[in-house]
Order: C-alpha cells, then sequence, then structure tokens
C-alpha cells in the first residue's frame, strides 16, 4: 500500500497542477501523511530548474502552514484524547514533567525533525501537545523547512539528476551528521 501510495505521489509531478499537489503534499506531511513532498519536488525541480526557488518557497510555506496544524492537532486534541489515556494508564503525573523537557529543547527538536528524514509530524504534534510557545516554533519550522527544501532545490539547480541519487540517499544522513555538529558545537561552548 505504501509503494502505491509513493507511486501515485511521483505521478503528480507531471500533473499540470504540480505546484498545488506539492502544497497539498507538504501541508499533509507535516501533520499526518507519510510520504515526505521531496518525493514530489525532485522531479519537479529536475523538470523545471528555472523553477526551483519556486518549487522550494511552495513546499516551505504549505509544510509550516501544515506544521500548524499538526500543532493545532496536539494542542486541541491532547485534553480530549491524550490525557485521558496516560491517566488510565496511571501516567498523568509524568505530564508536567514530560513537557517541561520537551519544551527545554523543543527549538532542537523540531530544527532536527525539520532537516533530517525524521517524520516532522511527530514533532509538530508533539509541539502542540507540550504547549511549546507557538512563537519559538514558528520560527524553528520556517527555518528548518526553509533549509530543507532550499538546499534540495539548490543541489537540483545547480548539479541536476546526477545529484537525485545522492539526494534521496545521502542528504537526510548529511543533515543529520550537520545538526549533530551543530548540537555538539554548543554543548562544548556551554559546557566547556
Amino acid at each position: 500500500m505504501l509503494r502505491r501510495l509513493y507511486d501515485w505521489t511521483m505521478s503528480l509531478a507531471d500533473h499540470p497542477r504540480a505546484l498545488w499537489a506539492l502544497a497539498a503534499v507538504s501541508f499533509i506531511e507535516a501533520s499526518v501523511f507519510p510520504i515526505p513532498p521531496d518525493v514530489l519536488m525532485i522531479p519537479m525541480v529536475l523538470a523545471r530548474p528555472k523553477r526551483a526557488w519556486l518549487i522550494a518557497l511552495v513546499a516551505t510555506v504549505a509544510s509550516v502552514l501544515g506544521g500548524l496544524a499538526g500543532y493545532a492537532i496536539g494542542h486541541f486534541f491532547f485534553e480530549g484524547i491524550g490525557r485521558p489515556i496516560l491517566e488510565s494508564l496511571g501516567k498523568a503525573d509524568h505530564i508536567d514533567a514530560f513537557n517541561a523537557r520537551f519544551n527545554g529543547v523543543g527549538f532542537w527538536a523540531v530544527l532536527i525533525a525539520g532537516v533530517t528524514p525524521f517524520p516532522f509530524k511527530v514533532i509538530t504534534i508533539m509541539s502542540g501537545w507540550t504547549a511549546m510557545p507557538l512563537g519559538t516554533f514558528l520560527i524553528t519550522a520556517i527555518v528548518a523547512r526553509s533549509l530543507r527544501f532550499f538546499v534540495v532545490a539548490g543541489l537540483l539547480w545547480a548539479f541536476g539528476a546526477p545529484v537525485r541519487d545522492f539526494i534521496e540517499r545521502r542528504l537526510g544522513l548529511v543533515f543529520t551528521v550537520f545538526v549533530l555538529l551543530l548540537v555538539g558545537g554548543f554543548y562544548l561552548v556551554r559546557y566547556l
């Protein structure tokens, strides 16, 4: 089933309204959809390199708006669904401690999930659930998603099809290593 969904998403790249399809996929991926927008974005940029920056902008804006929808899911539906479940399991006492810990590193969680292969929807929903300050969430989501989509568009614009394999197979790892080095650098500066 996931393969059919992947193939269907790929087929949208050739559609006359591909930008709208990219916006829709980017929006719903940030809150519920399992296929990342890169699957659609890569063939679109390869087909029309002159539109690379517009394609990246559409993916970024739609993804951030979808992230806000994910935030709303976590914020508004936790009380009705999540809290009663945790209370029935005897875990209600741990909610406040988890929220404080998550929000203490929330900026990094959103940044890391926004640029790495980690599902962004998980962090958007958790950000709403833990009541992360909306401004922090929004700014970090904009930075993270811009970085991810504009780097992909830039690589495809500059190098074309030969870089596609690198993006599909290794760019997530490169982003992950970059974020780990960045966090490690901040840690060293702060504690050493």
